[in-house]
């Protein structure tokens, strides 16, 4: 048991580096290259809650080399964040509520003036919604969409 005792107790400093540093490092240059803005949110979250979690330990680490099993929470913690999308989720159902910092929206440059308008006026969620739907379906579908909700607007 002593070489499996040993990695047991250490768990924790032997796949942590990968797992809260290495991987991530590897997604966020992935997700920089990739068109969409989806993978963005998760990474740029997922190193706020980082930076947010190292700040933590460097003011609290007296209190924290007391808690037994702070390495393993640590480590459990930045796996769900990593692996299961937990940083997205956070934002999306805890940061998002709280924090507003400005009215800052990123829409891309790329699309028509008319669709920026309207991409601007949405919320994150349905804009990002809206990305998959012009990625899917091509610019000219989204046109098409926009023009039909504004001739049933008239309408009413």
């Amino acid at each position: 048991m002593g070489v499996l005792g040993a990695i047991a107790k250490h768990l924790d400093t032997i796949i942590g580096p990968g797992t809260m540093l290495l991987y991530p490092l590897y997604a966020s240059m992935r997700a920089i290259e990739s068109p969409s803005s989806l993978d963005d949110q998760q990474w740029l979250t997922y190193w706020v809650l980082y930076s947010f979690m190292a700040l933590f330990e460097l003011s609290c680490w007296k209190v924290l080399q007391w808690v037994p099993f702070w390495g393993y929470m640590k480590l459990l913690f930045c796996m769900w964040l990593v692996f299961f999308n937990g940083a997205a989720y956070i934002y999306g159902n805890i940061v998002r509520k709280y924090v507003k910092i400005g009215n800052y929206m990123m829409v891309n440059s790329n699309y028509p003036e008319s669709q920026r308008k309207v991409l601007e006026m949405m919320s994150l969620d349905a804009r990002n919604s809206v990305e998959q739907y012009i990625d899917r379906y091509g610019p000219d579908a989204f046109e098409r969409v926009i023009k039909a909700a504004e001739k049933e607007a008239k309408k009413h």
